[in-house]
């Protein structure tokens, strides 16, 4: 019996490619199918459903008021959002800001009361209903709130309660209350937080709103709106003529920032603009890079330590203190230094005296994050502000220095709260290309690479830092001279 053996060599290509073949013919048959058929098409059809909203959203309309980026808001994120009162649609969701929904109806009651306004609810929907498909293109992140809240059916009535709570508001804090009612909200403290969140640059409604509501509820001889947020807030002097802003005001925190960094050109801020008692508490920034060819301010500029052991000395040039608009009249106060007053010039840093307070970190940050997200803004004051005092401190000695010459007045604890807030402030802050501090930091870095300089300074720190060491440098000065007279007049006497 035989039996045929067929070689190993013919057996295993043959399975091999086999098995391949069928393989892979399955797999294209599969994937085939799946994409032709299913993916392909949804694919298609989400994209093109995409970029037909995307033509209709607001991203290409003009945005007034926007969140604030994760970049300037991770740092501290409740500097952002209101603790009572939500007006707009961006915090209209939170449930903690339920308590001030009773507020708005009393406010909105009043309104209803007054004699030039509407007095039924229907006619004041109606002008809302007019207004509000320019309002909700003032908002860039609204589509997430749709199926939040419901927002775009309830648009109308939020413009309503939200604008007659701004507007009766600030019209109670300026007194013009009806005869025989009082206000509506009585505590200090309750009225205080109120405002810090009505100047909130995520809280706000479209300016034309709030004017619009004025206007259909406003009485005989009561002053212009813009003039009572003046007034609300103390922004500024009564002499500033609102005229020249209210046309191109966007929002009520816009309002704010105009008042407080007023200014034509780069360098230049008229008289009237200049005392601004609300800029009272303000600071701190961010690290960034420079263009190349600014070789003598793309470095980073010393810190106020290392400029004064360089020689630099660091003076205050008029106070900048929170001071109620009827303060500044009843003292006849003609202070007319702003807070941009940064100059440095032969060794000496001027910087007007302002106060760092509980509240400063909030509004500093919201002027901040308006600057860098509006295309408004013509020069950024408050960020350049803050990235300067981020150079200028690094850690509490810096502050310490500085509190000692008169410029920072401390009124939230230790040095090293102060500093942290200086340094955290701005991060986020992208440097614009016509810093407005270029000039003094130029100035300031020329100053600390003359070695005279760093030579004569140390000298001054070591020797004469007090009038009794001074003295005692002084003495000893003399004393090396007699003594080398002598020994000079005793070697000369040797050779007569």
């Amino acid at each position: 019996m035989s039996i045929e053996i067929t070689p190993i060599d013919n057996q295993i290509p043959l399975l091999l490619s086999t098995g391949k073949n069928k393989i892979e013919e399955g797999r294209k048959l599969d994937h085939s199918i799946d994409i032709k058929d299913t993916n392909g098409q949804q694919i298609k059809k989400s994209l093109n459903e995409r970029i037909e909203n995307l033509n209709k959203s607001s991203i290409k309309s003009v945005t007034t008021i926007f969140k604030v980026t994760v970049g300037l808001s991770e740092s501290n994120p409740d500097a952002y959002k209101p603790k009572l009162l939500s007006i707009g649609p961006y915090h209209k969701h939170d449930s903690k800001l339920g308590s001030m929904e009773n507020y708005k109806l009393c406010y909105l009651q009043r309104f209803l009361k007054r004699n030039g306004g509407f007095h039924d609810v229907e006619s004041c929907i109606s002008e809302m209903d007019k207004l509000k498909d320019d309002a909700f293109k003032c908002y860039d992140d609204i589509g997430g709130l749709i199926d939040i809240c419901n927002i775009v059916e309830i648009f109308s009535e939020m413009l309503l309660l939200d604008g007659c709570f701004a507007v009766e508001f600030i019209r109670e804090q300026c007194k013009i209350i009806p005869t025989g009612e009082d206000m509506i909200i009585m505590r200090d403290c309750i009225r205080n937080q109120l405002k810090r969140d009505l100047l909130l640059v995520e809280n706000q409604l479209p300016w034309f709103v709030l004017t619009k509501l004025y206007e259909i509820s406003k009485e005989e001889n009561e002053k212009p709106f813009i003039a009572m947020v003046n007034r609300t807030f103390s922004l500024a002097k009564s002499s500033i003529k609102t005229k020249d802003i209210e046309e191109n005001v966007k929002h009520l925190f816009h309002v704010v920032h105009m008042f407080m960094s007023f200014g034509p050109s780069k360098k230049i801020i008229p008289s009237e603009f200049r005392n601004i008692p609300t800029i009272r508490s303000l600071c701190g920034g961010w690290r960034g890079g420079f263009k190349d060819e600014d070789m003598m301010w793309h470095k980073i500029m010393p810190n106020a330590t290392e400029l004064f052991e360089a020689g630099v000395s660091f003076a205050n040039v008029g106070n900048i203190f929170m001071r109620s608009l009827e303060n500044v009249k009843d003292n006849n106060l003609k202070d007319n230094t702003c807070l941009f007053d940064i100059k440095f010039n032969n060794g000496l840093m001027t910087i007007p005296c302002f106060q760092v307070v509980d509240e400063t970190e909030t509004l500093m940050r919201n002027l901040i994050a308006y600057e860098q997200q509006s295309s408004d803004v013509q020069q950024r004051y408050f960020s350049d502000f803050a990235v300067f005092m981020d150079y200028l401190i690094d850690s509490d000695k810096d502050v310490s220095l500085l509190c000692m010459n008169g410029i920072i007045v401390n009124k939230l604890g230790e040095d090293k709260q102060v500093a942290s807030f200086f340094n955290k402030i701005g991060k986020g802050i992208a440097v614009s290309e016509d810093f407005y501090y270029e000039e003094e930091c130029r100035k300031a870095v020329q100053h600390c690479e003359k070695p005279c300089n760093r030579i004569g300074a140390n000298f001054r720190h070591n020797y004469f830092n007090t009038p009794w060491a001074g003295i005692s440098t002084l003495a000893a000065i003399i004393l090396l001279l007699l003594t080398a007279t002598q020994t000079v007049l005793a070697f000369i006497s040797l050779f007569k």
